[in-house]
């Protein structure tokens, strides 16, 4: 396999400049946005260095190439023409997925089948045989066609990166991790870990296990696998340096005040099982409260929520009250800043306070404002 690969980082709708961010961070400086993804460049260790540190992109992809199809000829020659023999060996798994927008190719099923044959093709070419069990490892591959254009990507993540591995259960409509990770940072809370975390509508404990994990620097991956372990291409040492590096990075030496309540006992319990299962039992504080009894310890502290959103007929009027109340606890708070992830119109005026700040963002499906009250910083010492 000659020079490097190029990689992308898939990002949910609103969250491409935060999945950026956070591949800069990790050392990446030349990274190219678009509509849901980020490219950049990287070697093999950069597959596994990603997959356990991104921790608001969905999954990590190589590019195996783009080129102009409009016919099911060209989009043949096309993907034969790429080194799938470098990734892929005999006996691997092949499957291959589709979406088209815009194309003149439009129909997903017969674009998945040509991709797919291509590929046969060249491993025929490549192994000098006929057939291919497919009992190997896992290679996903997408093809992607936009304004008659094919990309080709090879996924190597596997189940999405918000499945970090800690979750057992969950409540009914939980907020993915990756999007409870892009809310802390966007709230700056992390450049200051040792101030107050609170979350009145905690639900199953996302938010408050993600603060703390991104509190005392865990790789969000650490507790899972990835399809692209078992590849032969990557080195299972590279694997071993990529762990051995996320562990030893770890600063579980910082002070945490992480707290989150809900009204729902059975959310706490769930909550709770979570934090234990990410090794934080003993770092966050769980209660089970009504939003109108939320009285958070300390000074210039951060509330981020992603309260009911009343969905259901007759949950409006319940929504609104709590978004009441929790404008009445912020009132009383006056050093904290407030953040809360929202499809409410009317939120502002429930809560008594225009945003100082609005992202949109989606939750999932859902369109939802981001709406910022920002509070006064703590005083350097």
């Amino acid at each position: 396999m000659a020079g490097p690969l190029q990689l992308i980082a898939t990002a949910p709708m609103g969250l491409e400049a935060v999945v950026a961010r956070e591949l800069k961070d990790l050392g990446y400086e030349d990274t190219v946005v678009e509509n849901g993804r980020v490219h950049f460049t990287g070697d093999l260790i950069d597959i596994c260095r990603c997959n356990l540190w991104l921790r608001t992109s969905d999954r990590v992809l190589i590019k195996m190439g783009e080129f102009t199809a409009v016919t099911f000829d060209e989009l043949f020659e096309g993907t034969k023409a790429l080194p799938w023999q470098d990734f892929i060996p005999a006996n691997g798994e092949f499957p291959v997925e589709g979406r088209s927008h815009k194309s003149q190719l439009s129909s997903v099923p017969a674009c998945q089948g040509i991709v797919k044959k291509a590929i046969v093709d060249k491993l025929q070419q490549a192994y000098h045989t006929e057939w291919f069990e497919e009992t190997g490892p896992r290679y996903v591959i997408e093809v992607i066609l936009l304004n008659d254009k094919a990309l080709l990507t090879l996924d190597t993540t596997g189940p999405a990166l918000h499945k970090r591995g800690y979750r057992k259960h969950a409540t009914e409509a939980p907020l993915k991790e990756t999007m409870a990770a892009a809310m802390i940072l966007l709230s700056r809370w992390n450049q200051n870990p040792a101030r107050p975390f609170y979350d009145p509508c905690c639900g199953s404990g996302t938010l408050p296990i993600e603060a703390a994990m991104i509190a005392w620097n865990i790789a969000p991956g650490l507790r899972r696998t990835f399809n692209s372990e078992r590849w032969p291409v990557v080195p299972e040492e590279l694997w071993q340096q990529a762990r051995d590096e996320a562990i030893d990075a770890v600063r579980d030496d910082v002070p945490l005040h992480i707290a989150g309540s809900d009204i729902d006992p059975e959310a706490i319990e769930i909550a709770k099982a979570a934090a234990k299962s990410a090794g934080l039992a003993n770092e966050i504080q769980f209660t089970c409260l009504p939003a109108v009894r939320v009285q958070p310890q300390g000074d210039y502290g951060v509330m981020i929520t992603n309260p009911p959103y009343g969905e259901r007929i007759g949950e409006e009027k319940e929504v609104r009250k709590l978004i009441a109340q929790l404008g009445r606890v912020m009132a009383g708070l006056p050093t904290w800043s407030f953040f809360a992830l929202t499809p409410t119109k009317q939120f502002e005026h429930d809560f008594q306070r225009k945003a100082d700040k609005r992202r949109k963002l989606f939750n999932g499906r859902i369109e939802c404002q981001y709406l910022q009250y920002l509070g006064p910083l703590p005083p350097r010492h």
